[in-house]
């Protein structure tokens, strides 16, 4: 090891406490998870949270640093909370907000991870390939999840293993903080390979079997497109483009079947070869794959989410103006016509 402290090779981690000290106290409560081990030392994992607590009010949350390689999701994460905290210094509108809805921010699940540049955590397990929920139908080998080694990517872990910490201390918060609300959304935020900006939701387990709550994503995407025509997402299931075993979103989404709350997870995948085609050398480095390295495209890609994170947060306090609309047969239909073809009879 160099003679850096942990902070000074982890400014994510940093950057989260140095919010934290700041006063917002009235407003910003922060609660440690957990704590990680590293070495002789821990690293915590932090939940910070803005508005209301009342469990009877919806709920978004905003998820970062689950890939450690992936950098780019923890500072998205980030960016748009510092921009919330500043505007409670001045925006009436955003404080009243505030009293009618919950804003969790988990900005930095896979510490470890992300100080050893991996994309796994520091056992070498794919968080993202951790739950105990397997695909119904082939994947694709070792990248949809394998149990063969740790040293491969996208390892599950053992058969025989609890889910590891940061993934159960994840799913905990979801499972006591986010689904209770009447109506939660979630935004965890990757990147990846492709040139485009992808907003995924479940399942990443099936091509053939949509989601029950198909016709709400399906009318949430089209409100999206219409209030925001000149965006360029693609709004669609993550089985489109791969399968996997262990998916976490999969396995919470899962605990509320049977539940009459709604509980949406989205996964917003930032297309990285963009970056690299404007910069190959960034190649050259690991991180350069899922991260933009100069810094003027950093910035670009922090403002250029802003939108889609505060369109959210509306979407989420305004539930009741929408909800209904997308609960007929005929969004269902479109969903299926657009989504799963095949599955038509």
């Amino acid at each position: 090891m160099t003679g850096e402290s942990i902070l000074e090779r982890l400014p994510e981690l940093r950057r989260i406490e140095a919010l934290i000290q700041r006063d917002h106290n009235e407003f910003l409560t922060t609660e440690i998870l957990c704590h990680v081990p590293y070495r002789d030392e821990s690293l915590p994992v932090y939940a910070l949270t803005l508005g209301n607590k009342d469990q009877c009010l919806p709920s978004i949350t905003y998820v970062g640093g689950i890939h450690g390689l992936e950098r780019i999701g923890t500072l998205v994460v980030l960016a748009f909370l510092e921009s919330m905290l500043e505007r409670l210094h001045w925006d009436l509108t955003f404080t009243d907000i505030l009293q009618r809805v919950r804003i969790n921010v988990l900005p930095l699940i896979n510490p470890v991870g992300m100080l050893n540049h991996t994309r796994a955590n520091g056992n070498g397990i794919d968080l993202m390939r951790n739950a105990p929920v397997d695909s119904d139908e082939r994947t694709v080998w070792l990248g949809g999840g394998h149990r063969i080694s740790p040293l491969l990517p996208w390892y599950r872990g053992n058969i025989d293993e609890p889910m590891q910490l940061e993934a159960r201390t994840l799913c905990d918060y979801v499972k006591r903080e986010v689904i209770p609300s009447p109506f939660s959304l979630v935004l965890d935020c990757h990147s990846g390979f492709g040139y485009h900006n992808q907003i995924w939701f479940p399942y990443a387990k099936s091509r053939i079997e949509p989601i029950k709550h198909l016709g709400e994503v399906y009318y949430l995407r089209q409100l999206f497109m219409q209030t925001y025509p000149y965006q360029n997402y693609r709004f669609e299931p993550q089985s489109q483009h791969y399968l996997t075993h262990g998916d976490l979103w999969d396995y919470l989404y899962l605990q509320t079947l049977d539940h009459s709350n709604i509980f949406l997870p989205l996964t917003l995948e930032m297309g990285s070869w963009r970056w690299i085609r404007k910069n190959p050398l960034q190649m050259r480095n690991s991180l350069g794959f899922f991260h933009p390295i100069k810094p003027h495209r950093i910035n670009r890609v922090l403002r250029g989410h802003l939108v889609l994170m505060e369109f959210l947060l509306h979407a989420t306090l305004s539930y009741r103006q929408w909800l209904i609309a997308s609960h007929t047969r005929d969004m269902a239909r479109q969903a299926l016509e657009l989504w799963y073809p095949d599955a038509q009879p």
